[in-house]
């Protein structure tokens, strides 16, 4: 699975990764380096922070969905 990022969201991307490695490790980052950087890590945590987020998600509706039937179920003859 790769990730597609569209070019302002990845210039902010790299932008935020030469500002923490400038103000965490006091070291210039390249704008080459960068986009290295934030390729890997979209290649190694990309697709499992992906998974996490579908499977939140689907949780949060399947329990919604699990409430519904207490919201709007009337007995008979009520």
């Amino acid at each position: 699975m790769t990730i597609a990022l569209d070019d302002a969201r990845r210039k902010r991307l790299i932008a935020r990764l030469q500002g923490f490695f400038q103000d965490e490790l006091d070291e210039d980052l390249s704008t080459f380096r960068a986009e290295q950087v934030l390729d890997f890590f979209l290649a190694t945590l990309g697709p499992q922070v992906y998974k996490q987020a579908v499977q939140d998600a689907r949780q949060f509706m399947q329990e919604r969905l699990d409430d519904l039937d207490g919201e709007v179920y009337r007995p008979e003859g009520a």
